[in-house]
């Protein structure tokens, strides 16, 4: 899966009608990506510079992983579902675990970095069973690809997940969800000091923007990420499932 080589490019000076937009990612993000999102966005319309965890006044849009203490995005990220994420814990059907109880004692895979669906909300999960993994008993894997790949090479007993994106995964491997827990938005794209009106255009672009467009540029985000919804979208029931 994805975690690229970086390569990022000197900073830029950002010019008059020019969309300043920043990531915020944990891992190394590479210039492939930069340049396909940017190149997508002007297409659409939107004169952007994209830039990964900058602090830069003009900045007008930046995408967070994380659940916001104040504020709320502007557009959220959905995973494959369509909707909001929903954390999760995946077994082999072989282990016969009924209940994340039983983990305890367990290998378990989780994802690195600060996105609280790939370790922080699982992990919640366990400690309200009674499960507090010891440290030897925690494997970080880079990406979820790469975590559910510790439990299909038996190296761990679980790993965590998100529910869309391990959906069509789960009969072909012979894998179960063992716990799931409640829909959250856990990332979105957020507007900074910097928001004009021709952000608009941008936001606009990035909601008709998913994956399956250009997996090289969503490299740049969690791997769950399918796309991104304006939250008035998601108020219905349906959307949440």
């Amino acid at each position: 899966m994805a975690t690229a080589f970086s390569v990022l490019a000197a900073p830029v000076h950002s010019e008059t009608g020019v969309v300043v937009i920043s990531i915020e990612s944990d891992g190394r993000v590479s210039e492939v990506s930069r340049r396909r999102l940017e190149g997508y966005l002007q297409a659409q319309g939107c004169r952007a510079q994209v830039r990964f965890n900058g602090d830069d006044p003009a900045t007008a849009l930046v995408f967070r992983s994380g659940v916001a203490a104040s504020g709320a995005p502007v557009l959220v990220a959905v995973s494959r579902d369509g909707g909001l994420p929903v954390p999760a814990w995946i077994t082999r059907r072989t282990a016969g675990v009924k209940a994340i109880g039983e983990l305890l004692g367990r290998d378990l895979s989780t994802v690195a970095g600060g996105d609280p669906v790939g370790a922080e909300l699982p992990l919640a999960a366990l400690r309200q069973a009674g499960v507090v993994p010891e440290t030897g008993q925690l494997y970080e894997a880079g990406d979820y690809s790469s975590a559910l790949g510790l439990l299909l090479h038996n190296n761990t007993h679980a790993s965590v997940s998100e529910l869309g994106f391990v959906r069509p995964l789960l009969e072909k491997n012979d894998l179960v969800i063992t716990w799931a827990g409640e829909p959250l938005t856990a990332a979105g794209w957020y507007r900074e000091t910097g928001w004009t009106s021709d952000a608009g255009t941008c936001e606009q672009a990035l909601s008709r923007w998913q994956r399956g467009d250009d997996r090289q540029a969503f490299a740049a985000f969690p791997e769950w990420v399918n796309g991104f919804a304006w939250p008035d979208s998601l108020n219905s029931e349906d959307s949440n499932q």
